[in-house]
């Protein structure tokens, strides 16, 4: 069985493209908190706030983008997706002008509200394209482009953004006049409006490149039940339900990850931002490498077995990042990233995989509202490092490993699944 039949090659591909795009939007936020708390000398709580606008939009656009698809189309929503997502790159300019940090936050907010419209979209059409049976193995392939998004991010955030910062500190910016503060906090800010002004153009010329390409199901004709009938059908499936509380918790522990590791590393080092990202990137990496390694495991093991084996996974190396110190701690940090690297798709397709497809589209809304773990558990680690340090703040992705391991163990008492994939 195919997992993705000849006719559907080039649509799968550009959808798959969106997925590359969010994830540079995603990563280039994490670097975002290292650039903020420099810039503006913030604390790690004020810096979680990029997070909070970020994931919070996720929430707040998520439900509307779903019940949008259903008024009309995938191909609709993804349009619209990348015209939001534009525009909030394009309001980087005047929240740099402005030098204003609020004002950054709403450019944020609107940019993640169109990654939202985008991942609402985008995750159930790649699993329309093709048979339920393959569907999660489908989503791991289109999810693989993520993580090289992920890498772009970083990459135009290193050499674009975290490059051009200068290296006082917040005491020492203190001591400087108001006019050359401000002259060196324009020339960090351009930097950050100035890259992400470059993505904007490339989202319009993708934006036109899908509005002149024919894509399936157009014009979506299934059978779609009222949103009453939705929710209730949707709450009383267990499978989904906690489907939902581990993704919200799986997003919590890769957003907490993320945000923390540049920090972490330059505690570690002492090394300043650009160096410490480096280790930011091989965790990229490593989260890249290992989604190719986990789709193809799925060949031979069901994904809820590999769900379980890799947040235990992820419980032991936060263990060492807790408790470890230098390379050993480090090392631990980009596994981390690594084992996280099938979780989202894996719980996206197990939560929907007993739906009927005419709760899909608000099932799939549900679980990219579930994005706001990110918003919410991200202030907390900024509260934890704040008071008792960084390191210790990294018992709540432990925590968050520990819900993700139940939902594992739940699904594959409640199927009576053996750990080997069956046929």
């Amino acid at each position: 069985m195919k997992t993705v039949e000849r006719k559907y090659w080039i649509p799968f591909l550009l959808v798959s493209l969106l997925f590359m795009l969010w994830g540079v939007a995603n990563n280039m936020n994490d670097t975002l908190l290292a650039a903020f708390k420099r810039i503006m000398s913030m604390s790690d709580l004020q810096t979680s706030l990029v997070q909070f606008a970020f994931y919070g939009a996720y929430f707040c656009f998520a439900l509307p983008a779903a019940l949008f698809i259903m008024r009309f189309n995938y191909k609709t929503g993804i349009l619209v997706g990348l015209v939001l997502y534009a525009l909030g790159t394009l309001l980087f300019y005047p929240a740099g002008q402005a030098a204003s940090y609020p004002f950054f936050l709403f450019a944020i907010y609107v940019m993640a509200g169109g990654c939202s419209i985008l991942e609402t979209t985008a995750n159930p059409y790649i699993l329309s394209m093709g048979s339920r049976e393959s569907a999660t193995r489908r989503l791991n392939i289109a999810q693989t482009f993520n993580p090289i998004g992920a890498i772009g991010g970083i990459l135009l955030s290193r050499h674009f953004i975290l490059s051009e910062l200068h290296e006082a500190g917040a005491e020492e910016r203190s001591l400087m006049s108001e006019q050359a503060l401000m002259d060196l906090q324009r020339h960090e800010l351009d930097a950050v409006s100035g890259t992400y002004m470059i993505i904007g153009g490339i989202l319009l010329v993708l934006f036109i490149v899908i509005l002149l390409a024919k894509m399936p199901k157009d014009r979506d004709d299934s059978d779609t039940a009222p949103l009453s009938e939705c929710f209730s059908h949707l709450w009383r499936n267990p499978n989904y339900r906690n489907g939902v509380v581990a993704q919200f918790f799986y997003v919590g522990v890769q957003t907490c990850v993320w945000s923390f590791t540049i920090r972490y590393v330059m505690a570690e080092t002492g090394s300043l931002e650009k160096e410490a990202s480096l280790i930011f990137l091989y965790s990229i990496v490593a989260f890249t490498a290992f989604r190719f390694f986990f789709t193809w495991l799925m060949k031979f093991y069901r994904p809820a077995t590999l769900l379980f084996l890799a947040s235990i996974l992820g419980i032991i190396l936060t263990g060492i990042v807790i408790v470890g110190s230098g390379t050993v701690s480090i090392v631990a940090l980009i596994g981390i990233s690594a084992v996280m690297s099938l979780m989202f798709p894996t719980i996206y397709g197990i939560a929907l995989g007993n739906v009927e497809e005419r709760y899909t589209k608000i099932g799939a809304s549900g679980l990219i509202m579930a994005i706001l773990g990110g918003a919410v558990l991200t202030p907390l680690q900024a509260l934890i490092s704040d008071a008792y340090g960084i390191s210790l703040s990294f018992i709540l992705p432990a925590f968050c490993f520990l819900v993700i391991m139940s939902y594992g163990i739940y699904n594959l008492k409640v199927n009576k699944t053996s750990l080997a994939y069956e046929g």
